[in-house]
């Protein structure tokens, strides 16, 4: 049977930096406080000509040149975003002419969970033989969709994207996945306007609909039920339980979120990794720019097991287990 496997890894952030004192002369709010509730101290945000693709389009060539591929290897690109460049065309088609490629792309829009649905989609082409060379691509420029005015979102959200590319192999660098959606929280995160069903008009602009709207305290009771249930349940498909991870990669929402996914899965703290305090919330960038930090940190070794999880609007969850193979 093929396998997929993970080869190469890349990230990007944008160079400007909010950082929480910066907030604190835009909004009603302070540092105590965001870092207490949140555990964030600064995030990168866009600048002008700055948006998803030029973010994804950095991170891929990066993760390319880790691979050691030219983009006319690949065989597809998939994206996972929550806030594409365009309804149309889609951010991987942007991706794709910036570095050079020419196969099929097409975006994934799951919210924060889109990385780990798009490994899934990666996952299936590579093993059912459609694809040897898929390049995964998490990137959002969310802060564009941010009210600055509303401190409850504004002091979550940063700008960023990572990279994998996956390839054909002997061993499995992909085990089991696991997937789940609940439309009946769809109003628990979300932004109202902007598509077919609700237009922006001058009075949905007005009312602020164009932005990020978010019920925290659902937020935070979805997120410690499902992450600890997914990661099991992809631990199972793997043949696998807790003690054999060597490294819990969540979505990167809220410090405190991270903190009770690690004591209800039962993983020491210093198996999760947390880097949400330099750059925030990244939405579907911040599982691979995590994991991007753990290989660059030199913390990765062949043969460890990590279980990369999200969650996000829809609602939506994920988790990927990964058993390392690279060097």
């Amino acid at each position: 049977m093929t396998h997929a496997a993970i080869t190469g890894i890349g990230a990007f952030v944008p160079e400007r930096i909010l950082t929480n004192r910066d907030l604190e002369a835009m909004v009603d709010t302070s540092e105590e406080w965001i870092l207490t509730r949140t555990g964030i101290r600064e995030r990168h945000i866009v600048s002008e000509g700055e948006s998803t693709s030029t973010l994804g389009a950095a991170a891929a060539l990066a993760a390319l040149a880790d691979a050691g591929l030219e983009a006319t290897d690949l065989d597809l690109i998939i994206v996972g975003t929550s806030s594409p460049d365009h309804s149309f065309p889609s951010s991987a088609a942007l991706v794709q002419v910036a570095i050079g490629a020419s196969c099929p792309a097409f975006d994934v829009l799951a919210a924060c969970t889109s990385f780990i649905f798009a490994l899934q989609y990666a996952t299936v082409a590579i093993e059912s033989g459609r694809a040897q060379r898929v390049l995964v691509v998490g990137a959002d420029a969310l802060t564009r969709h941010v009210d600055f005015t509303d401190r409850a979102t504004c002091v979550l959200f940063g700008d960023g994207a990572g990279a994998v590319v996956l390839e054909s192999a002997d061993e499995p660098g992909m085990l089991g996945i696991d997937l789940g959606t609940d439309g009946s929280g769809a109003n628990v995160l979300a932004v109202p306007a902007g598509g077919s069903a609700a237009p922006c008009t001058p009075e949905r602009l007005e009312a602020g609909e164009q932005y990020v709207q978010m019920i925290g305290s659902e937020v935070f009771k979805f997120a410690v039920r499902v992450i600890p249930e997914t990661t099991r349940a992809a631990l199972e498909a793997s043949g696998l339980g807790p003690a054999d991870l060597a490294w819990v990669v969540p979505h990167q929402a809220n410090q405190r979120i991270i903190a009770t996914i690690a004591e209800r899965l039962g993983v020491p703290d210093e198996r999760v990794f947390s880097n949400v305090e330099r750059f925030g919330n990244t939405s579907a960038a911040s599982i691979p720019l995590a994991l991007h930090d753990l290989y660059t940190g030199d913390r990765l070794h062949p043969g460890d097991v990590l279980a990369l999880v999200g969650f996000g609007g829809g609602l939506t969850w994920g988790a990927a287990i990964v058993r390392w193979t690279k060097g």
